[in-house]
């Protein structure tokens, strides 16, 4: 049977006032031209209270907030960071009181170290690929592994026993390095390793059992610092695995011990979106109580610009 449709009536379209619907951008949401001469504050004052920019300017708040209320700020981080030359950017928020712990996964420590040894790493993985170059440099595998097997015997976690050895003798170039100014300062610095991911891995002075419980050590002093969140800001920078999958394990066992762990703020920052830093940062700890943050962006820039305006505020409130 054939159908037909007449026109509907639009004469009865009900209407209201556009002075009564709730917007959610206005005016007073937009952003500010820049003036030639003006200050970084002005700058980032001038940003517009939407999305992305709104956001960060909420992350800088909520570190501001830890650092008066005296909480735990915790960074996670892939060893992309230190490639790209921001060590001291993150070494002068180890200074200014700003990180409380930093954790690495096991490239991390490979770069750190590399740094501080020669001023320079990250090699071409393509050329070396092919007649099975790639990672066998030698200094850098037997320094390590060494100082791992050494510092576990001490009883020392990974993070600990590296930044030891870079303080005790001389690497030229160890101002650089996030490793030792964690051993200078007293923070911790943790690493977490997955055997096999890292070249040193590959060497025959690699000694399993001594990386494996040094990476326990260093996850259980990870999940004590994880216990005192309550309040503090965790970020993640540039890890899309590992430490994500890592703190949510450590937020897990702190929990199941007892530990009120509670209303903090996590950050993600990456250059893209990945699964597990969105689920396990970002979304799956925060839940209950507290807020997530997804900052994207190259970390050169905006791992720089975070700690810039961090600093502007801490400055301008006197915290």
């Amino acid at each position: 049977m054939k159908r037909e449709f007449k026109p509907l009536d639009l004469s009865k379209v009900k209407t209201y006032s556009i002075k009564a619907r709730k917007s959610k951008v206005g005016l007073d949401d937009f952003s500010r031209p820049y003036t030639t001469g003006s200050s970084f504050r002005q700058f980032l004052e001038g940003l517009p209270q939407v999305l992305a920019a709104q956001g960060f300017k909420e992350v800088v708040e909520a570190l501001t907030k830890a650092k008066r209320e005296q909480k735990i700020i915790v960074v996670g981080m892939g060893a992309h960071p230190i490639k790209l030359g921001l060590n001291p950017q993150l070494i002068q928020l180890m200074e200014e009181g700003l990180i409380h712990c930093l954790a690495m996964n096991g490239a991390g420590l490979i770069h750190d170290l590399e740094l501080a040894l020669v001023g320079k790493t990250s090699e071409d993985v393509e050329e070396g690929l092919e007649g099975g170059a790639f990672g066998m440099a030698e200094e850098t595998s037997i320094l390590l592994n060494e100082s791992i097997r050494e510092g576990v015997k001490k009883g020392l976690g990974i993070g600990e026993a590296i930044g030891r050895k870079l303080l005790s003798e001389d690497f030229p170039h160890r101002q650089y390095s996030l490793l030792a100014a964690g051993a200078r300062l007293g923070i911790p610095i943790t690493v977490h390793v997955a055997i096999g991911t890292d070249i040193i891995h590959m060497h025959p002075s690699a000694n399993g059992e001594a990386i494996g419980e040094g990476s326990l050590r260093d996850f259980h002093k990870l999940t004590a610092v994880v216990a005192q969140l309550r309040g503090g800001v965790y970020l993640n920078i540039g890890s899309a695995v590992i430490l994500p999958e890592v703190f949510l394990k450590a937020l897990t066992l702190a929990r199941n011990l007892g530990y009120d762990v509670q209303d903090f703020t996590t950050v993600n920052m990456d250059f893209m979106q990945h699964y597990r830093p969105t689920t396990n940062v970002v979304k799956r700890p925060t839940q209950q109580i507290g807020r997530g943050y997804t900052l994207i962006g190259h970390h050169e820039i905006m791992v720089p610009l975070l700690v810039a305006a961090l600093l502007e505020e801490l400055r301008r409130t006197g915290s």
